[in-house]
């Protein structure tokens, strides 16, 4: 049951274990995709062109690029910055998720439109989402901070990264790449909610009363490779804006780049990498997609269950 529905046999959710069930669903689906997310940001800000058949930078291939990182960091390595991480994924699904269902029971209470159908899911998904990125995007500038550094490690922990960028960069760089961000989150998240909504009526009978199954794992992870893959150069541009000012920590990684902007980094690297540059670490992002969304959603639904029953059992 994702999105009010008022023809559910379950007890409709209150705001707050809306929330409980999303972050609770973030916790666990980042704990289990952490190393994909640490290779594709090492993709995704590399310069030099990605390819295993003309290797040019330290990374060319998804499994050369988990073997180098393996053999010079350490296992721990695929977690670096999964503090950050964690508290991004607790704060955006408890934000998402909540507004959606808010967002979604007010369509039905205040509109004529029906709230579970696929297009008022894209809408209410959008905006949910773009709430939940405003509210975390300092978290996830953050998480990209520690995924991107290598060894020495320029910061040491959460409150020095917090620290040193506040004093050596002002306030405003906590929200670097927030424009594409917000570009991109619309259209990414809704097209989550509106595929999810779609295949999931595809492939669950209508008499069936099974959540959190194997329909939502699949359903989510189709949803997730769909979403990715039209907006995925927007998710590029946003990585490389926030590492913006970090040039020093990436000097080992090959070449570095200083963006002037959303604008001057999507022509930069259409000048200098050309149209391929937009997908670098595409392989990998869609994978951590397919995952990430697929057990975004198994687990919310899991949860959300899990309340509705406790709530029918008392």
């Amino acid at each position: 049951m994702v999105g009010y529905d008022p023809n559910s046999p379950l007890a409709s959710l209150t705001s707050e274990e809306a929330a409980l069930a999303g972050s609770a669903a973030g916790m666990v689906t980042r704990a289990l995709i952490s190393p994909l997310d640490v290779v594709k940001i090492r993709f995704q800000l590399q310069i030099e062109q990605v390819s295993s058949r003309n290797p040019q930078g330290k990374y060319w291939g998804v499994w050369q690029a988990t073997r180098c990182i393996l053999t010079e960091e350490g296992l721990p390595a695929f977690w670096k910055g999964h503090i950050p991480a964690q508290l991004l994924s607790v704060c955006f699904g408890a934000v998402q998720f909540a507004s959606f269902e808010g967002l979604t029971e007010l369509v039905h209470k205040k509109t004529s439109y029906n709230s579970q159908t696929a297009g008022v899911h894209f809408v209410c998904g959008g905006l949910a989402a773009c709430s939940a990125t405003v509210a975390c995007q300092p978290l996830d500038t953050l998480r990209t901070r520690f995924a991107a550094q290598g060894e020495p490690k320029m910061y040491r922990n959460l409150r020095h990264a917090v620290v040193t960028m506040y004093r050596t960069e002002g306030p405003l760089a906590f929200y670097r790449g927030l424009a594409p961000t917000l570009v991109a989150v619309y259209p990414y998240a809704g097209m989550q909610f509106f595929f999810y909504n779609v295949l999931k009526k595809r492939l669950k009978p209508q008499d069936s009363k099974s959540n959190g199954s194997l329909h939502s794992l699949i359903s989510g992870s189709f949803a997730g490779v769909i979403s990715k893959t039209l907006t995925y150069p927007f998710d590029l541009f946003k990585k490389r804006l926030q590492v913006g000012g970090f040039e020093k920590a990436r000097m080992q990684f090959g070449q570095v780049r200083t963006y002037h902007g959303f604008v001057d980094c999507m022509v930069t690297i259409a000048r200098d990498e050309g149209p391929r540059g937009f997908f670098k670490g595409l392989s990998p992002s869609l994978l951590k997609a397919a995952l990430s969304t697929g057990f975004t959603f198994f687990w919310y639904e899991f949860f959300v269950n899990a309340i509705s029953s406790l709530k029918g059992s008392q």
